[in-house]
């Protein structure tokens, strides 16, 4: 039996994961639009103990800048996910509430009081997935002509998550004193302004929520360029990955690691977590009918324009029959274009075959087999040295998730690789975290006070 325990986060995305999963017969057209789906998913996920449920974001849309893919899928429509969080922490207990916010096209102080806030409302569930807006098209509805260049997104996002960081150590632990008798609230010796004033911003403080029961959101990333790979190390507690090859899993797990010893971290504070997209069959040929089913079901226009998107060229223009055409290194998703590129020539696939595996998961690692194929596989890359868990994506909704719930979760239960319980009420508990000290703590330790 193992002692180490896999994490698993819950990614939760409208109908499904797969790009035509809103076309499968066994899911409801709009549920994206539906808070009742989204409790369900919730519950549901709670029920097979996930640590997070976790919900990205773009403030336009996913995949490519163009109303004729768009029409095709259910990128357009989203809800803004912190107000979806909100809702979702009233009908659960205990699994993690983490969820998307750009340090682009936002600023500090928002972001760190709305997480703040919903690490409150939930009791200490609260996470912070940090991204740098991978879609360019976000740029044109912040006053933007362009895009920000990617090296000038990570500097701008060093300094914001500094800032965040500031404003979530505003209060200490203990500043609440509520004294009726005295009419004293709080103790003001214990609420800290940053003072913080950088080549981006420029922010005096303090946050006007006090410090949660998991001292401050858990920070999460899903950076895998250079520029993410160490911003990553120096502020995420998890990191989704992409990784399709269990040797690159290893390698990249082992880079990360040692970055982050590099950053003064200890190495489990960072928990690295591949997505994988399961498709659950009795046996692997039901399973594989199902998910070629599906397949069946991506038009090849939108498939098409997914790729283009993912590796920074129109291959409308090009046999899709044929192999992938190389490409200028993008300015939006260097790490997936990187994974795409790696698969498409070492298994020489053309286009058609490339965009089938790219359109369905996003770059991500689909596994097509029984429950206990499944679970070797994810034993595998758990106990090689390759991940601490994964990032797990339904096929579909509500389906997908009732085969993961019913038939995965107990197999890896019964492996002694997942909990039976949950260890606490708050994501840090959950997840393995250490609770982290205020920077105003530190500084009065190291002053002797």
């Amino acid at each position: 039996m193992s002692k180490r325990k896999l994490r698993l986060g819950l990614f939760v995305c409208g109908e499904g994961h797969h790009v035509a999963a809103w076309r499968d017969p066994g899911v409801t057209v709009g549920a994206t639009q539906s808070l009742a789906h989204y409790i369900a998913m919730a519950k549901m996920g709670e029920r097979g103990l996930f640590d997070m449920l976790f919900s990205a974001d773009s403030q336009s849309t996913f995949g490519p800048d163009d109303i004729n893919a768009w029409k095709r899928t259910t990128a357009a429509v989203k809800f803004e996910p912190i107000t979806l969080k909100s809702a979702l922490a009233a009908v659960t207990t205990n699994i993690g509430l983490v969820c998307t916010s750009s340090t682009t096209y936002n600023d500090p102080f928002h972001v760190a009081r709305f997480f703040a806030s919903l690490d409150q409302l939930s009791g200490g569930r609260a996470g912070w997935n940090l991204v740098t807006s991978s879609a360019a098209s976000e740029a044109l509805n912040f006053s933007y002509d362009a895009h920000v260049p990617h090296a000038e997104r990570y500097a701008r996002a060093r300094e914001f998550a500094d800032v965040v960081l500031g404003l979530w150590d505003s209060w200490d632990p203990d500043a609440f004193l509520g004294d009726k008798a005295s009419g004293l609230y709080f103790d003001p010796e214990k609420l800290h302004f940053l003072n913080h004033q950088g080549k981006y911003f420029k922010v005096r403080g303090p946050l006007t929520c006090m410090r949660s029961p998991q001292g401050r959101p858990v920070m999460v990333q899903a950076g895998q360029s250079e520029d993410g790979r160490e911003l990553a190390a120096a502020t995420a507690e998890v990191l989704f990955a992409v990784q399709q090859d269990v040797k690159v899993a290893r390698e990249f797990y082992a880079d990360m690691k040692k970055r982050v010893v590099a950053h003064g971290r200890d190495p489990e504070s960072l928990k690295i977590m591949p997505g994988v997209l399961p498709v659950i069959g009795a046996t692997e040929a039901e399973a594989r009918a199902k998910f070629e089913g599906l397949q069946s079901l991506i038009h090849p226009d939108h498939g098409i324009a997914v790729l283009s998107d993912i590796v920074n060229i129109d291959l409308s223009k090009y046999d899709i029959d044929g192999p992938l055409p190389d490409a200028p290194t993008t300015n939006t998703q260097q790490g997936r274009q990187k994974v795409v590129y790696d698969l498409a020539r070492k298994q020489n696939l053309s286009i058609r075959e490339i965009f089938k595996l790219m359109a369905g998961a996003r770059a991500h690692r689909i596994l097509c087999g029984t429950p206990a194929s499944i679970a070797d596989s994810m034993q595998e890359w758990f106990e090689s040295g390759a991940c601490d868990g994964f990032n797990v994506m339904p096929i579909t909704f509500p389906g997908g998730l009732e085969d993961i719930v019913g038939q995965l979760i107990p197999e890896l239960q019964r492996r002694g690789l997942f909990r039976t319980a949950y260890e606490g009420t708050t994501l840090r508990e959950n997840l393995g975290l250490p609770m982290p000290v205020s920077r105003w703590a530190d500084q009065a330790a190291a002053a002797g006070r």
